[in-house]
């Protein structure tokens, strides 16, 4: 219908109609949320691990201008008793902020970082007006919000993928992080509004929630982190068994699989392995590092090489395949907030540089793939 506004189930027709790993039954968890106090869910986890993925497979589900019952029949979510009750009911609204943050880079200077957030408000505020013209009269994107739901007759999914796009690259201006958490709480922390437009929310990002002192700045939505990401926790990256499955179709040697890709255990699931790193193997028919370096990594290589508390001598000891210890609690969940080598190493676990065991409170290098990214690190 709109750009963010109902964009139908193109994206996921197109994701299914290639190698797929079914991991549809993790609606059934979010259809659960649906008309409780806690239906806003945020779920970080490293790049490459599917984020954009499950962002494409709700928005096809639950959006009410198409009909994706031919898409999602024959996957596990058709067996839940939720399946019919919410699907394409409702009016979905996606948004995808590393899109933003591409236009300002690419406006040669005319837009800035700090017009993001009232980039992404006015865009949204465009498309409700698109379809109820008449609501080009309402100023703020929360009185078009609620007159939309009202003429619509549907409360909306709300999709934030790359939620904290904008934190990572405002790194140090506190200003333009500011207004974007205050955009955010308008929708999601907003008693006038949230409670009478909202259905969900579900945002994914490689952090978590950014911290407002000890507590996160949007403290109504409920976190799955791969440091605790309880009944999330398979649908981090590909588990075991679906990696032998996938090995056996491609007639790859599966042990060969999990020395360059598995290790990271995460909650319950103590094999997780990196997706999009297992399907270009797959595809090239080769084991090797696929890794995809990010911006985040030079800022890591930047505290690595300048001794930052003593983390070079810990990522030695790590490349030794030793497990070190590390106090994950006051990580500010930003990249620019670090007050010990531990905040480091925390943020390491995010970017799916270190693998995280909850029961001894110790990081590892996971596999071959990510060892082999210490040595450019270091």
């Amino acid at each position: 219908m709109g750009t963010y506004l109902n964009p139908g189930n193109s994206g996921f027709r197109s994701i299914i109609s290639g190698e797929y790993v079914d991991k549809t039954s993790m609606i059934a968890l979010l259809n659960k949320t649906i008309g409780t106090k806690g239906n806003l869910t945020c779920i970080s986890r490293p790049r490459r691990f599917g984020k954009s993925y499950a962002a494409q497979m709700l928005c096809a589900y639950y959006d009410c201008s198409c009909d994706s019952h031919s898409l999602f029949d024959r996957y596990e979510i058709s067996k839940s008793v939720s399946y019919e009750e919410h699907i394409n009911r409702y009016n979905v609204i996606v948004v995808d902020v590393t899109g933003f943050i591409s236009t300002v880079k690419q406006s040669d200077g005319k837009l800035k970082l700090s017009g993001v957030p009232n980039m992404i408000a006015s865009d949204l505020r465009l498309d409700l007006i698109e379809v109820y013209p008449e609501l080009s009269k309402y100023s703020t994107l929360e009185d078009c919000l609620l007159r939309f739901v009202k003429k619509s007759g549907k409360k909306i999914v709300f999709i934030i993928d790359e939620w904290d796009a904008l934190i990572r690259e405002a790194k140090g201006d506190n200003k333009t992080q500011e207004s974007y958490l205050n955009l955010l709480r308008g929708l999601f922390k907003n008693s006038n509004v949230t409670p009478y437009v909202v259905a969900a929310g579900y945002m994914t990002g490689i952090l978590p929630i950014k911290k407002d002192g000890s507590q996160s700045a949007i403290s109504d939505f409920r976190e799955y982190s791969v440091l605790d990401p309880r009944k999330f926790d398979i649908y981090t990256g590909f588990t075991e068994d679906e990696v032998k499955t996938i090995c056996a179709r491609y007639g790859m040697v599966f042990e060969e699989a999990k020395r360059w890709y598995d290790g990271y255990s995460v909650g319950r699931a103590k094999s997780i392995y990196n997706p999009y790193s297992l399907m270009q193997a797959m595809d090239a028919g080769e084991y090797s590092s696929y890794w995809k370096k990010t911006s985040a990594a030079d800022s890591l290589e930047t505290y690595i090489n300048m001794d930052f508390d003593g983390l070079r001598e810990c990522v030695i000891r790590l490349m030794a395949d030793e497990e070190i210890e590390v106090y994950t609690e006051d990580f500010a969940n930003d990249f620019q907030t670090f007050t010990s080598k531990d905040d480091v190493l925390t943020l390491m676990i995010h970017l799916g540089y270190l693998a995280y065991d909850r029961n001894i409170r110790s990081v590892r290098i996971p596999n071959d793939e990510i060892k082999g990214e210490f040595k450019n690190l270091i």
